[in-house]
């Protein structure tokens, strides 16, 4: 029986790859690196991972690796991932898929030239909520899908306040590329990723640049994104994302979708990270709604889901064609922002 070998960069996000992977029988991590000498200590006794590396690129010239898992910083995602499809390994890079939709190109070649396949962690696909609205939207129930909204705000909370989350120069942005990326994944995702038309967006940072300002902190990016984004095929999708706003929520996530047929949402409970999901359908002339119930269905996560993906020669999903058409959006909003004027995509 086939074991992969894996190797993961960057012990932050990436300490959870580790987890994951291990939750498969046919998957094992054999090395590990991150510039943190402590955190190479920690991880690797937590889960004996002897092989432990500061550099890389050391790492990558080391072994031999059927995967590679990228979770850095988002200014390392595009050379790393690179430099692991070069050195043949199959890479499941962590989200925002890059720094900007030309760095997410130069992935997608270089994938295709390794012949290696490349997926984007966009991990709220790999809900049980999620998972059980797609099965329903893929038996067409909801129709001819027209409008949508996905959000996540926060009341308060910049990650890493001072760090490299709000650095552009090594994250590429706010709370758009952090925790918009999510919400907009899972829209395009449940409508099918229909091709996008037109963006006008919008960012603000005045709670982040206050507070920078008031303890010392290096803050560059918004606080808060808003965007409007048409498609080809008629649909339009409205996307919201926050750090700091003055709302009476500590946390809020949402996604709807409105149908001929149906609508649903998909949304987190009690300001926190668990879920629900719900469906809104009309039948001979009485409106009904539909909510999961457990037993919910069994989902894997993103990691067990690409092992055997590559185990079985099966197709994967969050792809990175997909993750590049986020990251298309993603310029494009911060680009309308910055211009104020919309924006055409393709």
């Amino acid at each position: 029986m086939k074991t992969l070998s894996i190797g993961v960069i960057g012990l932050g996000m990436g300490r959870n790859h580790i987890t994951d992977f291990h939750k498969h029988p046919q998957a094992r991590v054999i090395a590990i690196a991150d510039a943190s000498p402590e955190r190479l200590k920690e991880i690797g006794d937590k889960h004996n991972i002897t092989h432990r590396y500061t550099d890389a690129g050391e790492m990558l010239r080391a072994h031999k690796f059927d995967i590679v898992s990228i979770a850095t910083p988002n200014v390392y995602h595009a050379p790393l991932t690179i430099a692991a499809l070069n050195a043949g390994a199959h890479v499941l890079c962590e989200k925002p898929m890059a720094m900007s939709a030309r760095e997410a190109r130069a992935m997608l070649a270089a994938a295709k030239k390794a012949r290696r396949r490349l997926m984007i962690n966009f991990s709220y696909r790999f809900t049980e909520q999620s998972w059980a609205l797609k099965q329903q939207v893929d038996t067409g129930i909801l129709g001819d899908v027209y409008f949508a909204r996905t959000l996540w705000h926060r009341r308060r909370g910049l990650p890493g306040f001072g760090g490299w989350f709000g650095q552009k120069a090594l994250s590429g942005g706010g709370p758009l590329i952090d925790l918009g990326v999510h919400r907009l994944d899972l829209a395009l995702w449940l409508m099918g990723y229909p091709k996008p038309a037109y963006v006008l967006g919008r960012t603000y940072n005045p709670i982040g640049t206050r507070l920078a300002t008031e303890q010392n902190k290096k803050f560059d990016t918004e606080d808060l994104a808003a965007a409007f984004i048409t498609f080809e095929n008629g649909a339009s999708l409205e996307i919201e994302a926050s750090w700091a706003a003055n709302i009476k929520e500590r946390e809020m996530m949402e996604t709807r979708l409105y149908g001929t047929k149906a609508g649903l949402v998909q949304r987190n409970l009690n300001e926190g990270y668990e879920f629900e999901a719900e469906l809104f359908l009309e039948k001979n002339g009485c409106q009904f709604d539909m909510r999961l119930h457990p037993p919910v269905p069994a989902v894997k996560g993103a990691c067990v889901h690409f092992v055997e993906a590559i185990l079985g020669n099966k197709p994967h999903i969050a792809t990175g064609e997909e993750g590049a058409t986020v990251m298309e959006l993603l310029d494009a909003i911060y680009t309308s922002a910055a211009t104020g004027k919309p924006v055409r995509c393709g």
